[in-house]
């Protein structure tokens, strides 16, 4: 039964099939389905191969062939070449094997070619070497009726004395002798009788000796001349080319046919197919005037006249001794016209035959080469299949590396980061694989950092919506004073203040203060002194009442605290005395290193008075309504560095129109390649806007700071509050 994710599988392969995405598989899906129908239509029309229906058959059937193969090609090198194992067996066919059948081929070829040319060397050099003793004879001869001639024996002499010479074994030689119009035969006996044999031609004007076509047969023929008186004397020997010549010639070479032309000359020898070793090698002639045409005849049983062959090569020892054919051609002379003509000479033999050939003036040492030659093949070999054994080793090493890697991006991919590589080298796939652990175990220590690095992020972000809070959300609004803060954090979190803390109806505090450093641990302390601040403001349930301070301090008239409880109501704060109180908490509730600088001002409404102390923070500016410019520069130390410190307050009237300005160190010391922003650019940004609401005016100044500053990282905190007299 099969299974339904199988079935859903296989429907999915048959619609991919059926419906192919590319606009090559749905050419070659119609191009498929016109073939067999054209097919099924030959078939049962039973159309002929030269009918119309079977040329567009053919035709679409090959564009259906081309086009599977194409697709097949892209899927197989999308599929199997996808696998790096694939490709270095690839790569090492193209770059390892195809060279060296290359190379092979070409050996063959060329030993094909050289054994080939050898053998034909050797068939003809052992005939020219027949052809040279046939020459020496003629000319011993010559020589030997020409002194005869001279001497008026010839006749004579020769009956006595045979024109022979030692060692001479040219039995089936014949001699014609040419006196000028007269030809002789030279009998056996040595007699010369009168015959009529065809002169040489008239192209031969010298002494010749070489292949003569006579009628359809080959001769090996010497022309050798002598002239006495004007009237020259011609010797002419004949050695008809024979199988037993030419296999006494060619005996240790195998079968050799020679081949001589006919009447319209020699083009093309076919050998019979079929042949076997021991059978005769049966040739047809190619006339010239059908090589344009192409056109090869039949082979014959029988071969042309004239032809010429040895017996048959003996049967090979063993199977790696193969029959080879040679085909090559010689010139001859036709005896008739004069004129040169191809003869074609087959030789058929064996790499053994060749080798005793080639290696029998070695004697005894000729089976040492084979045998040397046999070891060294031996031994290329056996580098060979070492190679092999050391390169599938290493591809082996490679892939299987490759693999791991690929598995182990796959468990980091699903998030496993516990996955690691086994090392099994010590090459550098295994260096990669030991970097790839080394890597996982970085991103473990990364992703809990980066845990670690978000819950930060998480509770600085809390930090930050708890310290907006701090900040005042409306501004509190009094007859004669308008009011208005912003503070943009350099960092998450600030470390600037301020507030504005209602005292009744008329009393208005105005807090001002920079946190020494940054980030949260400037938030934390700022959070503390927003909580003293608030905390020691004089409200209706405050009372200021002299206490008994710690041992060393003094008891009586000691008004650096606030406290809680009974006594006189205080209709009025006192900066002073409140920046006082602070010092004294922020002292003993931060580290020594940590203080703050801080600015506290009451406005009574009704007096238009601000009563103020500044512990080391910018004098705030007061720009009146005629321009002038003043800053309330009464001030003491930063508070929560020293212990015991005492602050002084002043007061000053604000006339209708009067513009206050307090702002943090971050507004006029930020930098850029002009230099500072400094207070002058700031009272000039001021006096350009003050007509403008206290909004515009706050906002204006923190886009001008963020424009100086440029793409550069913020600085420090900028803070403003600004105050406006009615």
């Amino acid at each position: 039964m099969i299974k339904l994710p199988e079935f859903a599988t296989a429907k999915a392969r048959i619609i991919r099939v059926l419906r192919p995405a590319t606009k090559w598989g749905r050419v070659t899906l119609w191009t498929g389905g016109l073939s067999a129908l054209l097919n099924a239509l030959c078939w049962i029309t039973r159309s002929s191969s030269e009918s119309s229906l079977a040329d567009w058959t053919t035709f679409v059937t090959f564009v259906f062939s081309f086009c599977a193969f194409w697709l097949i090609f892209r899927w197989a090198r999308k599929h199997i070449m996808w696998r790096l194992r694939y490709r270095l067996i690839i790569t090492y066919i193209f770059i390892g094997v195809i060279p060296i059948v290359l190379l092979l081929a070409m050996v063959g070829l060329g030993n094909y070619l050289f054994a080939g040319q050898f053998a034909t060397y050797v068939a003809i050099s052992n005939l020219q070497s027949s052809l040279h003793h046939l020459e020496t004879a003629n000319d011993a001869l010559a020589t030997r009726l020409d002194n005869l001639d001279r001497s008026g024996k010839l006749d004579k002499q020769i009956n006595a004395e045979p024109p022979t010479i030692p060692g001479e074994n040219l039995a089936q030689r014949s001699v014609t002798v040419w006196k000028g119009e007269e030809g002789f035969t030279l009998s056996d006996r040595g007699t010369l009788v009168k015959a009529s044999p065809e002169k040489s031609p008239d192209a031969i004007k010298g002494d010749f000796s070489g292949f003569v076509i006579d009628g359809s047969s080959l001769h090996l023929r010497a022309v050798k001349r002598a002239i006495e008186d004007a009237t020259p004397l011609t010797v002419i020997s004949d050695l008809p080319i024979t199988a037993e010549l030419l296999q006494s010639a060619t005996s240790n070479l195998g079968s050799v046919t020679l081949i001589p032309p006919d009447k319209t000359g020699v083009v093309l020898i076919a050998l019979t197919p079929g042949a076997g070793p021991d059978e005769n090698i049966v040739v047809n002639l190619v006339p010239s005037k059908q090589l344009g045409d192409l056109q090869i005849p039949p082979p014959s049983k029988t071969g042309p006249s004239g032809l010429v062959q040895t017996k048959p090569i003996p049967p090979s020892s063993n199977r790696f001794d193969p029959t080879f054919h040679f085909l090559s051609a010689f010139d001859a002379l036709n005896w008739e016209t004069g004129k040169s003509q191809t003869c074609g000479i087959v030789v058929v033999t064996r790499p053994s035959i060749l080798y005793s050939t080639l290696f029998a003036t070695m004697g005894g040492s000729a089976k040492v080469i084979q045998y040397g030659m046999l070891m060294i093949a031996i031994l290329f070999g056996l580098v060979e299949l070492v190679a092999l054994f050391i390169g599938i080793r290493l591809s082996r090493g490679m892939t299987r590396a490759v693999a791991d890697l690929y598995g182990a991006t796959e468990h980091v991919n699903r998030g496993d980061l516990t996955y690691r590589i086994q090392i099994r080298g010590h090459d550098q796939m295994a260096a990669l694989e030991q970097s790839f652990n080394s890597m996982t175990e970085s991103l473990v220590t990364l992703v809990a950092e980066q845990k670690q690095m978000q819950r930060l992020e998480s509770e600085v972000a809390i930090a930050y919506e708890v310290q907006n809070m701090l900040f005042p959300c409306q501004f509190p609004e009094l007859a004669s004073l308008d009011v208005y803060g912003v503070c943009r954090p350099a960092r998450s979190v600030s470390g600037d203040y301020y507030d504005f803390i209602p005292l009744g109806s008329d009393n208005l505090v105005l807090a001002v203060g920079d946190i020494s450093g940054k980030g949260i641990s400037a938030a934390l302390l700022m959070a503390a002194a927003h909580a003293f601040v608030r905390a020691y403001s004089m409200e209706q349930d405050m009372v200021s009442t002299p206490v008994a301070m710690e041992a060393g301090t003094r008891s009586n008239g000691d008004h650096r605290i606030y406290i809680r409880g009974g006594g006189a109501t205080q209709s009025r704060l006192s900066p002073g005395r409140l920046m006082t109180t602070l010092n004294y908490q922020l002292f003993r509730c931060s580290p020594p290193e940590k203080y703050a600088t801080m600015f506290l001002g009451c406005y009574d409404a009704a007096a238009r008075e601000l009563t103020y102390c500044n512990a080391g923070h910018l004098p705030p500016i007061l720009l009146s309504e005629n321009g002038r410019v003043s800053r309330l520069d009464t001030s003491g130390t930063v508070v929560g560095l020293f212990d015991g410190a005492i602050y002084s307050e002043s007061t000053v009237m604000m006339q209708s129109g009067d513009l206050f300005i307090a702002f943090s160190d971050g507004v006029t010391e930020p930098e850029n390649d002009s230099g500072e922003f400094g207070e002058d650019r700031l009272i000039a940004l001021i006096q350009e806007h003050r007509d403008q609401p206290l909004s515009r005016i706050g906002d204006l100044i923190a886009s001008s700071v963020a424009d100086w500053i440029g793409n550069a990282e913020q600085p420090d905190d900028v803070t403003v509050v600004l105050a406006r007299a009615r």
